[in-house]
């Protein structure tokens, strides 16, 4: 990545939260079709989450004024092989991100762009949220598998992540958002 100028990274960086964002849609499909609204809104709330970090991500790049690419949309999984197997993805998409947002600092702070590695640093501290978060979520998804109400339950008492404390974001009725 050092190569690359950070506005490409960024962009790039863009393409994978939407990616990211899809990927949770997807998700919360597979938790919908098996009546388990809790997990579904859980995943549909991510879904927002993510596309909400790239319309962030969007937004520095015009406000320091540089080009913005708006990636295509691919398909994505919607049928698992059971409960567990959409919050295992999710972590390792998680582990991956924050990954990515640690190059992008790394460029960023390589480069001498202050006001990049500034505008990163909340990214950084929330990857280590969506990471712990997830991991909670699969611990008890691995020990409930054979009873995928439990999770229900546990989601019911829980709060997992900061979706449910932004007063910007809809309840979610049934599922979908």
């Amino acid at each position: 990545m050092a190569d690359q100028s950070f506005t490409d990274a960024l962009n790039e960086q863009i393409s994978n939260e939407f990616a990211a964002s899809q990927q949770y849609i997807g998700a919360a499909v597979y938790y919908d079709s098996e009546t388990l609204p809790r997990l579904a809104t859980f995943f549909y709330r991510q879904a927002v989450e993510e596309r909400n970090h790239a319309m962030i991500m969007v937004q520095y790049l015009l406000d320091t004024d540089e080009e913005v690419r708006i990636p295509d949309i691919k398909s994505q999984q919607t049928h698992y092989d059971d409960v567990v197997g959409p919050v295992k993805m999710a972590l390792e998409q998680e582990k991956r991100v924050s990954g990515e947002i640690n190059d992008l600092f790394k460029l960023a702070r390589e480069a001498g762009d202050f006001r990049a590695e500034q505008f990163l640093t909340w990214f950084v501290k929330e990857q280590v949220e969506e990471v712990s978060s997830m991991n909670d979520l699969l611990n008890v998804c691995e020990q409930a598998k054979n009873s995928p109400l439990l999770i229900e339950d546990f989601l019911a008492r829980e709060q997992l992540g900061d979706a449910g404390d932004d007063p910007a974001m809809p309840p979610a009725a049934g599922g979908a958002l």
